[in-house]
């Protein structure tokens, strides 16, 4: 039996009139309240009385796009494509913000859920934890079971569900900026990863390690960061001293923070060490040096992504659609003195 409002309220402790006004939005609640609230409804798997919002509607004209962090231009790329293809099928586009927690990117899944959407298109790495993928397993099959179509865009889908997936070739482009890294002579090499049990993260350094052996060349250091270009300012601030030749970061942004911590320190970009990032954000061609990178091609996926939660174009099962990664080769990478 569906849980009712009822059952939400007792779940949560509050009064009915609490739950519907969460729902609502129309009335102040404090945000443990509320919290509360979202958790017991999503522990209920309930779902929003679809009549009394949509006349019935098995879906509404709204489409959904998670994004860990729309200032970032890797997902505001990303969020500006699909939402153009959206529009372009007279639909709405709702960007929700994660800012890299896992458990808001359930919630807003959860909610949009609850708001009956057409798609929901799911951007950037995954939580590689089991606990984070069995509850977003959980919800996708809901969002199938009610009609609403599910596309990855840039993340593998969680093991043995089966929803299209735009896949960016990032264990590739990794593997052949490495490779570009090595043939310009060198051997000291560091890496700045992304956050650890990313699927992203993952990704980029298998295919640079991938590389790295192929060259019978010693395992890099690996330093973590947070795909933020603060992260990577750190992260350069600690491999300056260490006798590296060359850094490579796990994106551009931290690209552009290991630039700007090695100026800092004095250190010359390329002359003293070499810098290459991933992504080829605008950014990229613009710094000086200008970057040796990967491109992606983010709006193009973000499109197609777009194109299949809006029910444009017609794509079933367990698709996984390829994106190449193209190595931009530019002044920030020269051989080692």
């Amino acid at each position: 039996m569906a849980a009712t409002l009822a059952d939400v309220a007792a779940r949560a402790g509050v009064s009915t009139a609490t739950v519907s006004r969460v729902l609502n939005g129309n009335y102040p609640v404090s945000a443990v309240t509320r919290e509360r609230v979202h958790r017991a409804l999503g522990e209920l798997d309930y779902v929003v009385n679809g009549p009394a919002r949509a006349l019935a509607a098995a879906t509404s004209e709204v489409i959904g796009v998670i994004v860990n962090d729309v200032s970032d231009p890797f997902f505001s790329i990303q969020a500006s494509g699909t939402q153009w293809e959206a529009a372009s099928a007279d639909l709405l586009a709702v960007i929700c913000n994660t800012a890299g927690s896992p458990s808001d990117e359930l919630k807003y899944i959860s909610m949009l859920l609850r708001q009956r959407v057409r798609g929901v298109v799911l951007t950037g790495g995954s939580r590689e934890e089991p606990e984070h993928l069995q509850a977003t397993t959980k919800l996708i099959g809901q969002a199938l079971s009610a009609g609403t179509k599910v596309v990855m865009c840039g993340r593998p889908a969680p093991p043995d569900v089966d929803v299209p997936c735009v896949a960016f070739d990032n264990e590739g482009g990794s593997r052949a900026l490495t490779r570009h890294v090595i043939t310009m002579g060198h051997k000291r090499i560091a890496y700045v990863a992304g956050p650890p049990g990313n699927s992203t993260t993952t990704a980029r350094l298998k295919g640079h390690r991938e590389a790295l052996e192929e060259q019978a060349i010693e395992k890099s250091v690996v330093v973590h960061g947070d795909f933020s270009r603060a992260s990577g300012f750190d992260a350069a601030m600690e491999l300056a001293d260490a006798g590296f030749t060359a850094i490579i970061a796990g994106n551009d942004l931290m690209a552009l923070g290991v630039i700007a911590a090695l100026r800092q320190r004095g250190i010359r970009v390329p002359e003293d060490i070499s810098v290459a990032g991933f992504d080829d954000l605008p950014a990229a061609v613009d710094v000086v040096p200008a970057l040796t990178t990967v491109r992606l091609p983010l709006d193009q996926g973000a499109r197609r992504a777009g194109r299949i939660a809006s029910g444009v174009e017609v794509v079933t099962g367990p698709t996984k659609l390829w994106m190449p990664a193209e190595l931009m080769v530019r002044e920030s990478v020269t051989p080692p003195r």
